[in-house]
């Protein structure tokens, strides 16, 4: 029996490769509007960022994500983030 290929994906502040389930995809829209993908499979530009509650404020203190979609991303969407991991 074959073994599955697991996705990886990189985090986009640590920059290490890690399968795709222990991320989190953040996307933003053509309009400009980012928010955070559960699914995986909204359209628009994408990053991904650890599962990590110390990544996620990296993340917010270094406006990593901010580069990397090209847009302003909000203390919301970093709020649901940390809302999202204390949960797991």
């Amino acid at each position: 029996m074959s073994m599955k290929k697991v996705p990886l994906r990189k985090c986009v502040v640590t920059q290490e490769m890690r399968p795709k389930k222990e991320l989190v995809r953040i996307v933003r829209s053509k309009e400009g509007e980012v928010s955070i993908d559960l699914t995986g499979k909204k359209s628009g530009r994408g990053a991904y960022v650890s599962k990590d509650k110390e990544c996620i404020l990296l993340a917010q203190q270094k406006n990593v994500l901010d580069h990397h979609l090209k847009a302003k991303v909000g203390a919301s969407v970093y709020e649901e983030l940390l809302a999202l991991v204390d949960t797991e």
